[in-house]
């Protein structure tokens, strides 16, 4: 952009969790203007009037954009719409903004990040992990326990009513471990930074709700070139057990290091959004034994109070993708990743189908 005084303009299109709260973001934070805001049904109205009204409304994508000439587009649809939003989007001239995962293929992903490298424009991917101070943290001491790795992390969602909702309409394009995983993929490729070899998965379709093809129970195994494996399971659904909700943990040769969310984990809290993202303290042990072969040091514990809310971490995130913008940062390594998860949690999805280990 020429005028770095002047803000953005931003097209926001679904007005879903993560599409209200974008919207929130550039309604708040300094360099932003939303321009329009785009969905099929009530929930722009909704947003809107969160956002004190005075927004032009839109039911139609193409028309929006032909309408109101955006510096960028925010995308947080369902995930098959993602790809032609997103390559529109580029062909007029716009950065993009999307909510992971980047298409609802690999191929389409790959198609999204052509579009943005033709276009010349900054495709920033809805990695919201990736601005959470605890979460790097973690990463970080990930790489100080050794190698190999093993990883050990879940998602169980025990939702109902308009969770419920949502992750039927979701299931309607992805499985649960393609939709979640990919974050969890991406955690587990930050913590090794070695490449993975060949995943192995398996689901189960506990209810008629869901299409066919699909399950609302997922888990993947992933083994890295250096000898590290990996662990993911995700379960959606008011069928799904609440207790085993909270794993994120990882040790080596050195030691462990385990987010331990005492209040996350609680009773009710497997569907919060807030709590998905909420880690409270990190416990890194020692595996060092003396003499009397007992441990030579205690467990550390690590307060995380400083926790940015599920709002901030949309914040960090578009201010990210405002300074990508302004600043002209490289974001070829960033697009590659999104890609990457992506590829993995989709062979994790063909090994479920197949029952086989998926070579990649």
């Amino acid at each position: 952009m020429s005028d770095q005084s002047k803000p953005l303009r931003v097209l926001v299109v679904g007005c879903g969790n993560m599409g209200s709260s974008h919207a929130t973001a550039y309604h708040t934070l300094d360099g932003f203007e939303i321009c329009g805001i785009v969905s099929t049904g009530k929930s722009k109205e909704i947003l809107n009037e969160k956002l004190g009204g005075g927004y032009p409304l839109f039911n139609e994508f193409e028309t929006a954009l032909a309408t109101t000439k955006p510096d960028a587009v925010c995308i947080s649809t369902y995930p098959d719409t993602h790809e032609a939003f997103a390559v529109k989007s580029f062909e007029a001239g716009c950065h993009v903004f999307i909510e992971k995962p980047v298409a609802d293929s690999v191929a389409g992903a790959e198609r999204v990040v052509a579009a943005a490298v033709k276009a010349g424009k900054k495709l920033v991917v809805g990695y919201i992990l990736r601005h959470h101070p605890s979460w790097e943290k973690f990463v970080a001491l990930s790489h100080e326990v050794g190698k190999p790795l093993v990883m050990r992390m879940n998602l169980n969602q025990q939702s109902d009513s308009s969770m419920w909702t949502l992750h039927r309409n979701l299931m309607k394009s992805l499985s649960p471990i393609v939709d979640c995983g990919v974050h969890y993929i991406d955690v587990m490729c930050q913590m090794t930074r070695s490449k993975p070899v060949q995943v192995y998965a398996i689901g189960a379709r506990l209810t008629e709700e869901i299409p066919a093809g699909n399950y609302n129970y997922g888990q993947l195994q992933i083994r890295f070139e250096d000898g590290s494996v990996g662990w993911y399971e995700a379960g959606w659904g008011p069928m799904v057990s609440e207790t085993a909700f909270f794993v994120k943990d990882v040790f080596g040769p050195k030691g462990s290091v385990s987010i331990v969310a005492k209040d996350a984990g609680g009773e009710g809290k497997s569907a919060s959004i807030e709590a998905h993202t909420k880690t409270e303290s990190i416990r890194v042990h020692h595996s060092d034994l003396d003499a009397n072969e007992k441990f030579a040091k205690p467990d550390t514990w690590i307060n995380l109070e400083d926790e940015p809310d599920h709002q901030e971490l949309c914040n960090r995130e578009q201010r990210y993708f405002l300074k990508a913008i302004r600043e002209n940062i490289d974001l070829t390594d960033h697009m590659q990743d999104a890609v990457n998860s992506l590829r993995i949690a989709f062979a994790c999805d063909e090994s479920v189908r197949t029952g086989q280990v998926v070579v990649l």
